[in-house]
């Protein structure tokens, strides 16, 4: 991985592998897991209410339900990870050049 100059060096990332490294390891947990909670409440409050308020939870309403907290847990842990992306250095395009 490349040496990047950021306040947070520690989170410095270039691939999808070491996001998900970073993720695994608790680097977003903090703030990810705030938001997981208050979205996935919501989330499951509106989609999945009814069928919980009537005791008719099946295994399909539960994976539901860890979905709806699962998603907006990944969603925020990427958005708190990418301004500390390391892009591999490549060519240098002019502004608005197209490929091919």
């Amino acid at each position: 991985m490349a040496r990047v100059d950021t306040p947070r060096p520690e989170l410095a990332w270039s691939t999808a592998w070491d996001a998900t490294r970073l993720i695994c390891r608790g680097a977003t947990f903090r703030t990810a897991s705030r938001i997981a909670l208050v979205v996935g409440t919501l989330l499951t409050a509106v989609n999945q209410g009814t069928v919980l308020a009537a005791g008719h939870a099946g295994a399909a309403t539960v994976l539901r339900v860890v979905a709806n907290y699962l998603i907006p847990y990944a969603v925020s842990s990427l958005g708190y990870l990418a301004p500390f992306r390391v892009r591999p250095p490549g060519p240098v395009r002019a502004a608005g050049a197209r490929d091919g």
